[in-house]
């Protein structure tokens, strides 16, 4: 780490930028919009300060695959503000950082721990990698239905089993802010020769909230994948993947450059770049506030009557063991709509929109942007929906997490001689596909799993319930592809 501490007031890709658009450059390069003039509806819409600084790479902007000045210059700056040995850029979204990660962790054949709770972007990365996963099934609180953290002994025990696997992964936190012993598991991984990776799309504020859980970073893990576009303040899509030290910086640079484009966008790279300078000055001030307006939320929810707003009082010191106090995740089985339900009711209803509802919980995202009086107004429409809609809770399914049966890994399977059937006719079947509800985003069955009556029935309810199913060829999932 640096011994001399960078200026965080400064933004150098925003401060080229501003310098750029003084100058009056006659743009003979793409893009082809020439500062908005080509597409005056686009520009109406955006705004003509938008649009000029939607431009590519040159000498005085840097270039993101081969960063050597003002690129170069912030992510430096974003690597001192999260405590990490150097940080890329990502302008592929968090997706983007978390397949890199895998890719510059795993090759063809290796195996990799991790928990099956995990984003799709996750399992992608086996596909492209070839890599093997070996899934330590999480704990489940059956009252929720959700899926929790690995736990210290799951851990150690696939370590053990798996001596020769290069790497663990750690969800940081989860969708629904439960948190495992991160600190624990990057002492496990080092210990046995293996890398610690995290995934920590929904820990950005980890790194600047006093009180909320330790950061990946803190803890000592290799690499982590952060979404400065979700709690963060950033644009949607950027994202940033931070190292450690004994991590080699050229080699991951390589990594990202196979699959990242060539072409980055100057308005995600900017926003990540003001966004760690906001963050860097306010972002312990900020988050502290988040966290109170979200536990003065889940005291007015629970006070309701039929809602779970759960936090803190989780914990059980290993497979809970912290809880990311800025989550709004609340149970709504017992008032007889399940998540979705309630999600669809409060944006069509109310016109709020929250995160995601699956088919027991809904979260509300709750960040540097709100508001006191929006979270009253988000209390006072779910106690006029209990009022309002409320049914009998008896035959409604809670369980969201169902254990897999893995029979291959994911790239055999999904680059595999497959036949597409009928949903119902799949049971036994091996998946060479994805199915989840999303968001969440978290596969119901990947390839290489086997397909249960179980899953189908999660399935076929989920679907009736009106969550947003995604993944298969069929965009309707009455067919899934499987194995011949």
């Amino acid at each position: 780490m640096r011994n001399t501490r960078l200026d965080q007031m400064r933004a150098p890709i925003f401060e080229a930028l501003q310098q750029f658009r003084n100058m009056r450059v006659v743009p003979f390069d793409v893009p082809g919009h020439k500062h908005g003039r080509g597409n005056p509806e686009l520009t109406a819409f955006l705004g003509q300060q938008c649009l000029e600084v939607d431009v590519n790479s040159m000498k005085p902007l840097d270039n993101l695959c081969h960063p050597v000045s003002v690129i170069k210059e912030a992510e430096e700056l974003a690597a001192e503000a999260f405590g990490a040995s150097h940080a890329f850029l990502m302008v592929g979204g968090t997706t983007s950082s978390v397949q890199a990660m895998i890719l510059a962790a795993c090759k063809r054949g290796d195996e990799i721990i991790l928990p099956r709770n995990v984003h799709r972007s996750v399992i992608n990365a086996l596909v492209l990698s070839g890599a093997v996963p070996v899934y330590v099934n999480p704990e489940v609180d059956r009252r929720l239905g959700i899926s929790l953290g690995m736990s210290q002994h799951s851990v150690q025990k696939a370590i053990k089993e798996h001596p020769n696997a290069v790497a663990v992964l750690v969800n940081n936190p989860t969708y629904y802010g439960i948190c495992s012993n991160i600190r624990a598991v990057v002492e496990m991984s080092h210990k046995a020769g293996m890398l610690c990776l995290a995934d920590e799309a929904h820990g950005t504020h980890f790194y600047f909230g006093n009180g909320l859980p330790m950061s990946a970073m803190e803890a000592g893990a290799d690499m982590s994948s952060v979404s400065m576009h979700k709690s963060g303040g950033s644009l949607t899509q950027s994202s940033l993947m931070l190292i450690g030290p004994n991590v080699n910086e050229g080699y991951v640079r390589q990594i990202i450059n196979l699959t990242q484009t060539t072409s980055g966008s100057y308005l995600l790279m900017s926003s990540l770049d003001i966004s760690r300078r906001n963050l860097a000055l306010r972002g312990n001030a900020v988050f502290h506030q988040v966290a109170d307006m979200a536990e003065y939320a889940r005291e007015e929810i629970n006070d309701i009557g039929g809602y779970y707003a759960f936090g803190r009082e989780l914990r059980n010191g290993d497979s809970i063991f912290d809880f990311d106090a800025t989550k709004l995740s609340v149970h709504t089985l017992d008032i007889g709509l399940a998540g979705i339900e309630v999600y669809d009711i409060l944006r069509d209803e109310y016109d709020i929109q929250i995160e995601f509802g699956d088919i027991g919980n809904i979260l509300a995202y709750l960040s540097i942007g709100d508001r006191s009086q929006e979270v009253e107004r988000l209390v006072s429409a779910l106690a006029e929906i209990r009022r309002r809609f409320q049914k009998d809770a008896s035959g409604m399914l809670s369980q969201e997490y169902i254990d897999p049966v893995v029979l291959m890994s994911p790239q055999e399977a999904f680059y595999a001689e497959k036949v597409s059937l009928p949903l119902r006719e799949t049971e036994g079947q091996i998946c060479s596909e994805f199915v989840m509800c999303y968001p969440p985003g978290i596969p119901v069955l990947a390839p290489g799993e086997q397909i249960t009556g179980e899953i189908l029935d999660y399935i076929e309810y989920a679907k009736s319930k009106g969550c947003s199913m995604t993944g298969p060829e069929d965009p309707f999932i009455t067919r899934l592809n499987v194995l011949k």
